[in-house]
């Protein structure tokens, strides 16, 4: 399934990967670096409410959830509101475990990976991901480090390969009220759809802790 996702504009040179990172589609693969700017809608009724844009301003994916459901939900759209990736919270998790799921399903089959806390005690988030593939869970296929809350991380590969950063760009003149502006780099050869998803899951956890559970 193809989805409706504008092509990024190159960001800064980067050596590409030898082996292609794809998780969601090889539809989000590009052979340089890619600049991604997220927009979070400070006040709204809604948690999880993203706006993802390239740097030529073009929308490639939005985020929505609500508070309102059984399970904490969250949704990866793309610009035409098509479905790409559904999130949601296990209820019963000590390590505050995501699960994602391809489109808007939410059965086993369609599982892509789940990501939870590295341990109980943090003072910065970490996070283990693991790809559905990956059922003993022995080790981690990718970490996520950082503090959503410092707009900062860093996602490593199994090798501890950097793939992506997340970081506070200052040099983004907010004008639009009630938003906060980051910018995400994804490496050369990895999946950016599977990178935007990892920050979502990393806001959420940290919302946790934060007491905005």
């Amino acid at each position: 399934m193809s989805f409706s996702v504008p092509m990024p504009s190159a960001g800064p040179s980067a050596t590409p990967l030898s082996n292609p990172i794809t998780v969601v589609s090889s539809q989000f693969l590009a052979s340089y670096p890619v600049d991604l700017y997220i927009s979070e809608k400070l006040i709204t009724i809604k948690e999880g409410a993203f706006t993802v844009t390239n740097v030529d301003g073009e929308v490639m994916f939005t985020v929505k959830g609500s508070f309102f459901s059984l399970h904490d939900t969250r949704q990866l759209l793309d610009s035409a509101g098509t479905p790409i990736l559904t999130f949601r919270q296990k209820i019963i998790s000590i390590h505050r475990r995501w699960e994602v799921y391809r489109g808007d399903s939410s059965s086993s089959k369609d599982l892509l990976f789940s990501a939870k806390k590295s341990g109980l005690v943090q003072f910065k988030t970490e996070l283990d991901v693991f790809l559905a593939t990956n059922t003993k869970e022995d080790q981690h296929d990718f970490k996520v480090k950082g503090s959503f809350r410092d707009k900062a991380c860093t996602i490593y590969s199994k090798d501890n390969t950097i793939i992506g950063q997340m970081h506070k760009d200052v040099s983004i003149k907010n004008s639009i009220l009630g938003k906060d502006v980051f910018s995400v780099t994804v490496y050369p050869q990895v999946d950016f759809a599977f990178i935007v998803a990892a920050v979502v899951i990393l806001h959420e956890i940290n919302q946790d802790r934060s007491g905005k559970d």
